[in-house]
């Protein structure tokens, strides 16, 4: 069963997502999972879970986005197997991460979510939905790509440039996380402002282990394989995709192949936005989330 938290600060009086605690729990695997959740105690409805970004941990969800989302649902996010304050080793392979997703989610012992997977926790999903299909209710992909998909081995040099070294810069961050125009700019330096808004308790920053596992791991996924893309047919539950209409990272042109490929997809493009496209247009995208998961049919 999920442990208590290790916080004993004062700051975690409220239920916003910069003053939950950090807890534990112990997959079946071996590993303790870091995580977050809005409402530990709640056992009606089904919960969000989320999948982070490439090298992100807890602390590297948009704390507004978070709190828009979870005034609806229980949501909750974590660090998989050696990524921030989870222990065990970063797998190299998307397989392997979705398998320890899986621990973690029986750990929890949640039968039936809904996932929302961001960049590489988008690749993640898309597998755990196709090694467990009855536990996702309902999958959001979000700056997403199919396996085998032609242009996605690896990054643009520009792109791992910024992200992919050893120290990385806010400047580098918002380059790729964000569009070039002003108001994408001005809103991803309040993204980062409410991120960085947390000053105790904050999760492990990733290793640079985490980054080489997980960037083999991307490598891997983006091998050209037509037969990998037909997998996809296979997915019953309805699917919401979405991405920033200038995203270096995962073009956007990827969005419209995976709805393509998925029986029960529906797709979005947000203006003016990148990677963190749902970051900077937080409001309307927990909105279109929540309508997604709320729809009857």
């Amino acid at each position: 069963m999920p442990t208590t938290d290790n916080g004993t600060s004062s700051a975690h009086h409220d239920n916003s997502y910069s003053s939950l605690p950090n807890r534990m729990v112990r997959g079946a695997n071996g590993i303790d999972y870091a995580y977050r959740d809005t409402a530990p105690n709640t056992d009606g409805g089904v919960p969000l879970i989320l999948l982070q970004h490439f090298r992100g941990n807890l602390d590297n969800w948009d704390p507004a986005l978070i709190d828009t989302l979870a005034s609806a649902r229980r949501l909750i996010t974590f660090d998989n197997t050696g990524v921030g304050s989870s222990t065990g080793t970063t797998p190299n392979t998307v397989e392997q991460m979705a398998h320890d997703a899986i621990a973690f989610i029986t750990a929890l012992g949640i039968d039936q979510t809904d996932l929302l997977g961001f960049s590489i926790g988008s690749f993640v999903a898309q597998q755990v939905a196709l090694i467990r299909p009855a536990i996702v209710r309902r999958l959001v992909l979000a700056s997403a790509a199919p396996q085998g998909a032609a242009g996605m081995h690896g990054w643009a040099p520009d792109v791992i440039g910024a992200v992919g070294r050893p120290e990385t810069s806010p400047a580098e961050y918002l380059g790729v996380f964000f569009a070039q125009s002003s108001s994408s700019r001005q809103a991803g330096q309040e993204a980062l402002r409410r991120m960085y808004a947390r000053t105790e308790d904050r999760d492990a920053a990733t290793s640079w282990a985490t980054r080489e596992a997980q960037y083999d791991a991307v490598c891997a996924w983006g091998i050209p394989d037509h037969a990998k893309l037909q997998r996809l047919s296979c997915l019953e539950m309805p699917v919401f995709v979405a991405n920033g209409d200038s995203d270096p990272m995962i073009l956007p042109h990827y969005s419209y192949l995976l709805a393509g490929l998925i029986p029960q997809a529906r797709v979005k493009i947000y203006l003016d936005s990148a990677h963190g496209f749902m970051f900077q247009h937080h409001t309307a995208f927990a909105a279109d989330v929540e309508a997604f998961l709320g729809d009857p049919h």
